[in-house]
């Protein structure tokens, strides 16, 4: 299970932190704007109002902007989603 955190910079943006390795990383980001969309199609399926913005990567994680604090319900969405990309392996996420 990859390790989800939240945390927030300032009041008006948040962020899902994912824990994953830089292979993962480089294969994750290159389809960046089509994981948007399936996150936010997937969150919109629960009738979420939570929406993701945005993907940025550095060494060791992936860092998904948001528009409101996220709720487990939510965490639970996007651990499912990035679990059944098949360009991530799971062997290598890094777990809690």
């Amino acid at each position: 299970m990859p390790k989800l955190n939240i945390t927030s910079k300032e009041p008006s943006k948040r962020q899902v932190l994912v824990s994953i390795s830089l292979t993962n990383t480089s294969k994750f980001i290159v389809l960046s704007s089509k994981h948007i969309a399936n996150i936010n199609r997937a969150l919109k399926d629960i009738k979420s109002d939570f929406i993701a913005d945005f993907i940025k990567a550095d060494q060791q994680e992936l860092t998904i902007i948001t528009n409101k604090v996220v709720s487990l319900l939510d965490l639970s969405i996007i651990e499912k989603y990035i679990k059944n990309v098949d360009a991530i392996d799971l062997e290598d996420l890094m777990l809690p």
